[in-house]
């Protein structure tokens, strides 16, 4: 009997070394949780380790606009997920109007962890009118913090490169999107924006940064700059400041606070050619990773070429980057995003969003392989 559950260790540990060899070496911490557990392998019958309040909680979009639906909360539900995300009203938002969405979601057995915020043009321009906008933005802030919403996650582009975008085939005819600096190099700026410099738009960031961290650290609710994505070198004449680690290690320099972090994108930093491991591992040791984007994109040129494809075959060892969260003591939300388009979705109406970008199936693909990689990581933490 021994010889044999010795001989199952090996051939478990041998299978989870396939997974992500460089990402397993031993834990500096030991995984908080196990200790009270019984020391029985846990290949004996225990069942699988779950998400816990020392754990990332997987997460999910979910449809707020004209309420939440009972179907909306069950379509999360059954996915065994629990913490959602969302785009949030326009600003300023209030504490009438958040309440009533956390608490129908809590009464579900959901967690409302980060809404998205825009509608601060002319901050992010350096125009007249922006103290105006950022005073709005200090409301949200302030709401959200009295109905005890986490984090707040925004954009600071001065054009997004979306026209770069396109749609390519991947396996069994599903879609993928393709990403090609190409496509767009050299478009002149739209006249609603103009061009700017990276001193420019560091400028206008440090100004709204200054302004409204101190409110996000008195209301106990944690900022989220998401890269700039696609991260090619101009967009439209304008640089672009999130579009390098460099430029995310300068933003959280530029107010030392937790209330200060980014949305830590392991497929953008594999985009601009860096390895995600030791990007999460900068951040998330400072703790100033406030969100975390989970995807996997396959690289052709960093910066200018390369395509999304499914979560389990790009060129990200996410596994890895699923055992540095854990040791880096990640505890908020990581949202799989960018599904594939799969035809059950595609048969049932078109589906909006991205080239060759997914629906409903596409999530639960990519919400189920993120699952198995966190119960994975935590397997071997526990067995260490």
């Amino acid at each position: 009997m021994q010889a044999s559950l010795l001989s199952r260790r090996k051939l478990i540990h041998h299978f989870l070394r396939s997974m992500g060899a460089a990402a397993l070496t031993p834990a500096l911490v030991p995984f908080a949780g196990f200790a009270q557990q019984e020391k029985k392998p846990w290949w004996l019958g225990d069942g699988m380790p779950q998400e816990s309040a020392r754990t990332p909680k997987i997460a999910c979009a979910i449809a707020l606009h004209g309420g939440v639906t009972d179907e909306a909360i069950r379509g999360v539900v059954q996915l065994g997920v629990r913490h959602v995300l969302s785009g949030g009203p326009a600003i300023p938002w209030t504490v009438e109007q958040l309440q009533p969405i956390v608490d129908t979601l809590k009464a579900g057995g959901v967690t409302l962890g980060n809404l998205m915020f825009d509608g601060f043009p002319k901050t992010i321009y350096g125009q007249p009118g922006r103290d105006e906008e950022i005073e709005k933005v200090r409301a949200s802030i302030e709401a959200a913090g009295k109905v005890g919403l986490p984090v707040m996650e925004y954009n600071f582009y001065a054009h997004r490169a979306m026209e770069g975008y396109y749609e390519e085939t991947g396996r069994g005819g599903a879609g993928l999107t393709g990403a090609d600096y190409g496509r767009m190099k050299g478009l002149q700026p739209l006249s609603a924006e103009g061009a700017h410099t990276l001193d420019e738009m560091w400028a206008n960031i440090a100004y709204f940064l200054k302004a409204v961290v101190p409110v996000a650290e008195k209301a106990n609710v944690r900022l989220a700059l998401h890269p700039n994505d696609p991260p090619f070198p101009l967009s439209r004449g304008s640089q672009q400041i999130m579009g390098s680690v460099a430029g995310w290690k300068h933003l959280i320099e530029i107010v030392d606070s937790p209330a200060n972090g980014i949305t830590f994108d392991c497929g953008v930093t594999r985009e601009m050619g860096e390895d995600p491991v030791a990007v999460c591992r900068y951040f998330g040791s400072r703790d100033r990773i406030n969100h975390m984007h989970y995807r996997n994109p396959h690289v052709m040129k960093p910066y200018e070429r390369y395509d999304e494809g499914f979560i389990d075959e790009g060129d990200v060892n996410m596994f890895a980057v699923m055992r540095e969260l854990l040791k880096v003591n990640y505890t908020r939300e990581i949202y799989p995003e960018h599904p594939r388009a799969l035809d059950y979705d595609r048969a049932r109406g078109p589906i909006r969003g991205y080239p060759g970008g997914g629906g409903y199936t596409g999530d639960v693909y990519d919400i189920a392989y993120a699952k198995a990689m966190l119960q994975a990581a935590l397997v071997v933490e526990q067995s260490q």
